[in-house]
């Protein structure tokens, strides 16, 4: 969570407008000014704010220009859809042509929540949300700061994760403010995000069921809802020069600039025949073999706590100027599987 001293900072960056050479103005807000925040949203800024996963960069899901402004400040590809993020169900019917009965039922299920939907596009929504693609994926996000952001602002929010296209997602607003300051018009100041990793998406307009993207809901999570899921996370609608019909299938993404390996039980002790004149760092659930000299360690008290530091962790050894990250391989279970995702995407295995 944020520090109080965090939070006197982000008061008085708010009181102050920061200009910067791209000629645009990057304001901190704090948690008390969301109706400003909001009403800019609306009105067609770019600007960040705390989920229960990552920080995402959000602006108006109707608004093509405010849409080019996200695609723009984070260097995103346009073939690289976006989630959309309502504040209740009942928005749907602005973003979605239909909502399946199958999705009704993992609506009822898992929102608010880390849960991303693929559903039939709605007219209404700009070709450049969805790429082009005839489906739209949304989501409800269980962090009370999102949501009343979200309603304040009254209009379906898209809100990708706040950072440069293709480096760690941000899990705190320090970092959207790393990779973003003078390029969005603002930042809510909230605490760290509690998940770390970015939402599980699940397409259901397929039979069977398709998960896409693995996160903190699991494929064991919703095999009892969907016994016939299957893990697409890898399909061929990733392949080169096809329009993914998510986020995170095709682009390479959450890479720091050191190097990931990624070590499971036996690989560890072998860590310490390989650059030994590179500086290292660790991080997993158990502390690296000592023989390694790691400059930067960082050991998790479980799966759950290993997500929530990941990106942090990369964008810590980064300032350390740390050349290779080793990170312990966990068990494909529960949010196992979306760390084990992420790790692969950021290293040469993906």
């Amino acid at each position: 969570t944020a520090t109080h001293a965090n939070r006197e900072e982000c008061q008085g960056w708010q009181e102050t407008e920061v200009m910067m050479p791209s000629t645009r103005t990057t304001k901190r807000y704090r948690v008390e000014d969301l109706e400003e925040a909001a009403q800019r949203l609306r009105d067609g800024a770019a600007i960040a704010f705390p989920t229960d996963t990552v920080y995402g960069l959000g602006a108006n899901a109707l608004d093509p220009t405010a849409i080019a402004r996200v695609f723009e400040a984070k260097g995103r590809p346009q073939d690289n859809p976006l989630i959309v993020h309502v504040s209740d169900p009942t928005k749907l019917q602005r973003v979605a042509a239909n909502v399946p009965e199958i999705a009704r039922s993992l609506i009822a299920a898992y929102w608010p929540g880390p849960l991303t939907l693929l559903l039939p596009k709605s007219n209404s929504l700009p070709p450049s949300v969805t790429a082009g693609l005839s489906t739209v994926a949304v989501r409800m996000p269980s962090d009370p700061i999102a949501l009343e952001l979200i309603r304040r602002a009254d209009v379906p929010i898209v809100a990708p994760s706040a950072n440069l296209s293709g480096r760690p997602s941000a899990t705190t607003w320090e970092a959207v403010v790393e990779d973003l300051d003078g390029r969005i018009d603002g930042v809510v100041c909230g605490p760290a995000t509690r998940i770390g990793v970015e939402s599980t998406v699940l397409d259901v307009l397929h039979e069977p069921p398709r998960l896409l993207r693995h996160g903190a809901i699991s494929l064991q999570t919703l095999q009892p809802i969907l016994p016939e899921i299957i893990d697409a996370s890898h399909g061929s609608e990733a392949g080169h020069g096809a329009t993914p019909p998510s986020p995170g299938m095709k682009h390479r993404h959450n890479q720091p600039k050191a190097r990931v390996e990624i070590w499971d039980g036996a690989d560890r002790e072998g860590a310490a025949n390989h650059d030994k004149g590179s500086r290292r760092g660790w991080i997993g659930v158990e502390a690296p073999p000592a023989s390694v000299g790691y400059a930067k360690v960082v050991v998790c008290a479980n799966a759950d706590d290993y997500a929530a530091q990941l990106y942090e962790t990369f964008r810590r050894m980064d300032q350390a100027e740390i050349d290779v990250i080793d990170c312990q391989a966990v068990p494909r279970h529960g949010i196992g599987a979306a760390i084990m995702d992420r790790l692969e995407r950021a290293s040469s295995r993906a």
